[in-house]
């Protein structure tokens, strides 16, 4: 699965609020997208995913594998988005937050067990299925966050930020727990940041934000 934006913008009153993106990211690539504060690049993720409000439109188109998905509603787009918190649900352990995210096509109880415990394991949390989220470092809810946006089964995914809040050495980690999901599952993603390091990690494509 590819991931293609052509001279896309999300508008308002008609008027484009960022010069128009073109994008092609192809399947295992981070790409990133930078600006100052305010350009709108979470604005951007949003017109991907299907996330904006009535108030704003959308010029130019969003492809996957070669197919306009610009006008299609958000449960049919199969794009995961993650933001700057993890957004756990707190009355949840661990495993239940992992259990909402769970594709529909993992049917049955043991394989819907089976695949949770195995997301754990990749993020190097074993164990960790009946913790509560509270008890969890920062770091800890940003891999089980990222995990439960990648058991839904995505074809792109969206990370709005998602890793600013961390201090320097656990977003290093994170970022490479990112970058190899990404090759291991070879899910084109579209990173905003505003951290050059992550730009020059990223194995993808940079897009500089401007204003229009």
């Amino acid at each position: 699965m590819s991931l293609e934006l052509r001279s896309l913008s999300a508008t308002t009153e008609g008027i484009n609020l960022f010069s128009p993106v073109d994008l092609a990211v192809a399947k295992g690539e981070v790409a990133c997208v930078m600006g100052p504060s305010g350009v709108g690049k979470s604005t951007l993720l949003n017109a991907i995913g299907g996330h904006l409000s009535t108030h704003f439109g959308v010029t130019g188109d969003v492809l996957l594998n070669g197919q306009k998905v610009t006008h299609k509603p958000v449960a049919e787009r199969q794009i995961g988005i993650l933001f700057q918190d993890p957004l756990l649900f707190p009355h949840l352990t661990v495993g239940d937050n992992l259990a909402f995210g769970l594709s529909s096509n993992v049917i049955g109880a043991k394989n819907r067990r089976a695949q949770i415990e195995q997301a754990l394991e990749q993020a190097q949390l074993q164990d960790f299925y009946h913790r509560n989220p509270a008890t969890l470092s920062g770091g800890q809810q940003s891999r089980i966050a990222l995990m439960r946006a990648l058991l839904a089964q995505p074809q792109v995914l969206l990370l709005d930020e998602p890793f600013s809040k961390l201090d320097l050495d656990l977003r290093h980690t994170m970022r490479e727990f990112l970058f190899a999901q990404a090759k291991l599952r070879l899910i084109p993603m579209l990173l905003a940041t505003h951290d050059p390091a992550e730009a020059n990690a990223a194995n993808g494509p940079l897009v500089i934000l401007k204003p229009a």
